[in-house]
Formats: C-alpha cells, sequence, structure tokens
C-alpha cells in the first residue's frame, strides 16, 4: 500500500521512469515476440467475451419479449461483458497500428516522419496515460475489495471489484505493447532503405 501512495505521490517520477524503462526494454532483441503473444492472448479473451456478450443479449431480448422475464444480474453481466471486449481489445489494436489518428494528414507523411511519429506518441502519451491508469486505479480497486462492493439492486452481481481491476490488466498490456511497438518501431527505422 505505501508503494501505491509513493507512487501516486509522486506520479510524474513515475511516469518518466515507465517512459526510461520501456525505452530500455525496447532495446532487448526479441522482447517483442512474448508481448505480442500475451497481446494476442487478451484479443482471444476479448473475442470470447464479445460472443458471449451477443448471446447474452439474444437471450435477454428473447427473454423479456417473448416470456417477460429478465435478470438484473445479466444485464450487468452485459456491461461488464462489454467493457472486457473493449479493454482487453486496445492493446491489439495498438499493435495492428489501427487506432484513431488524422489519416487525411497522417497518410501523406513519409515512412521515417510517420515512424517519429508514433514514436513520440507512444512515448509521451501512450506510455503516461497507461501508468496513469493503472496507478490511480490500483486504490480504486482496492477499495472495491475491502468494501466487498457489488451491485446497489436487488439481484445484481456482487465483487465489483473483479470487472474494476480489468482496467489495470487492459493497460499493463497496453504498456508491454509500448515497448514491443518502440522496438519495432526501432527495427523499421533501422532497415528502412529510401525516404
Amino acid at each position: 500500500m505505501d508503494i501505491i501512495n509513493y507512487l501516486n505521490d509522486h506520479l510524474d517520477l513515475t511516469i518518466l521512469a515507465a517512459i526510461v524503462i520501456a525505452f530500455v526494454l525496447s532495446l532487448i532483441p526479441k522482447i517483442d515476440y512474448p508481448i505480442e503473444k500475451l497481446t494476442n492472448f487478451f484479443m482471444i479473451i476479448s473475442v470470447i467475451a464479445l460472443i458471449s456478450l451477443t448471446l447474452l443479449v439474444s437471450y435477454d431480448v428473447i427473454a423479456r419479449k417473448l416470456f417477460h422475464g429478465g435478470s438484473i444480474a445479466l444485464q450487468e453481466l452485459e456491461w461488464h461483458l462489454y467493457d472486457i471486449v473493449f479493454l482487453f481489445a486496445i492493446a491489439y489494436t495498438l499493435s495492428k497500428d489501427k487506432h484513431v489518428r488524422v489519416d487525411i494528414f497522417y497518410d501523406k507523411f513519409s515512412f521515417k516522419l510517420k515512424k517519429t511519429i508514433n514514436l513520440i506518441t507512444i512515448l509521451f502519451f501512450v506510455i503516461p496515460l497507461s501508468v496513469l491508469i493503472i496507478v490511480e486505479a490500483i486504490p480504486f480497486v482496492q477499495m472495491s475489495y475491502a468494501q466487498h462492493e457489488s451491485s446497489g439492486d436487488p439481484g445484481g452481481l456482487c465483487c465489483r471489484w473483479i470487472i474494476k481491476s480489468a482496467m489495470i490488466w487492459a493497460f499493463a498490456v497496453v504498456y508491454l505493447q509500448s515497448i514491443a511497438e518502440l522496438r519495432k518501431i526501432y527495427y523499421q527505422l533501422k532497415h528502412h532503405k529510401g525516404e
């Protein structure tokens, strides 16, 4: 608990240390391979959650419309699955370079300028945001766990800390994927011919 408080109190130093650590780790050859496997694993969880969500919503609609039934716990589970789908897919999106940006300008840039923009974005936006979310989410999850937080609705789900901890897992994988992306950018710039 003291470590988390220290990280929270010195957030600027924490983010700076995370950037330096990511940069140093990105210099390790082939570090991107195990990170990509972890990212793909989280994407598989995301896909399973999406399929489960689709089936659950279909069941919920049929139960409500045809049988005038339904469950608050199932509705809350839909939101939890929805969270997992998007949170666990963020790192995969980063790994495939499919994240949102202003493509009307970006597409016209040279290869080196694109890679430089990606490098700056990862170092000064993605990594700090990931670290910020992780550091701020840990006490949030700890408090939820300590209070045995559950749904306020009758028949709702318990153990809210489980879904809240998905933020930590998701952005930890985003941080790791950022290291892999730095490694890829370094390799691409090193071996690129022309432009």
